[in-house]
């Protein structure tokens, strides 16, 4: 690569001014091979160990919080059924509560009778209609009537009468080889 500038200058007119060719004398150009700049290499290293040193610490603080979300559901879970117990137990409570022999004999012990009419106070009016009377005493059934066993359960009993069986020997006795020839009922069977 050969300089350019002393060609532009012969070209020149000798007759330009000074003022012209003291410009092209200071502003002579030559071609200077490119010089390769590295970067350095310190930013760049810090930088991916930053990015690394952030991603460990974040995968860390992600662990940790995936870690206490799950003993949170654990305790929730385990207060859940604690609670579903609790709500069966006073279930089981408030049946006791409402079984009627249980208010029966508290209705019992406060001296309440069952009555034998009733009478109905209108709120609007005061009135009272229908027989209002006094009870009679009679205690409160607390136990519960027997159950009965519906009679199709217990049908009568069919009896069925078998005639005695007539032998050949004109009403004799079995003998031995006969008594083997018998079924269910007494019988004797046919033999072949």
């Amino acid at each position: 690569m050969s300089s350019t500038a002393p060609q532009v200058r012969s070209r020149l007119p000798r007759v330009a001014p000074r003022t012209a060719q003291a410009a092209v004398q200071r502003a002579r150009l030559t071609v200077v091979p490119r010089g390769r700049t590295r970067a350095p290499r310190v930013p760049f290293v810090t930088l991916v160990s930053l990015i690394l040193l952030g991603g460990v610490i974040g995968l860390l603080l992600f662990n940790t919080s995936m870690q206490q979300a799950s003993f949170q559901a654990t305790a929730l879970e385990r207060q859940a059924s604690d609670l579903g117990a609790r709500q069966e137990a006073l279930e089981m409570d408030l049946q006791a509560l409402r079984d009627p022999a249980r208010i029966a004999r508290a209705a019992q012990r406060q001296g309440m009778v069952i009555p034998t009419s009733a009478g109905i106070l209108d709120l609007g009016t005061g009135a009272i209609s229908g027989a209002a009377e006094p009870a009679a005493g009679a205690p409160l059934p607390l136990a519960p009537p027997a159950a009965q066993r519906p009679s199709f359960l217990d049908p009568a009993p069919v009896r069925v009468r078998v005639p005695a069986a007539v032998g050949s020997s004109g009403g004799s006795t079995a003998t031995g080889n006969d008594q083997g020839n018998r079924g269910r009922n007494g019988a004797a069977s046919p033999t072949r």
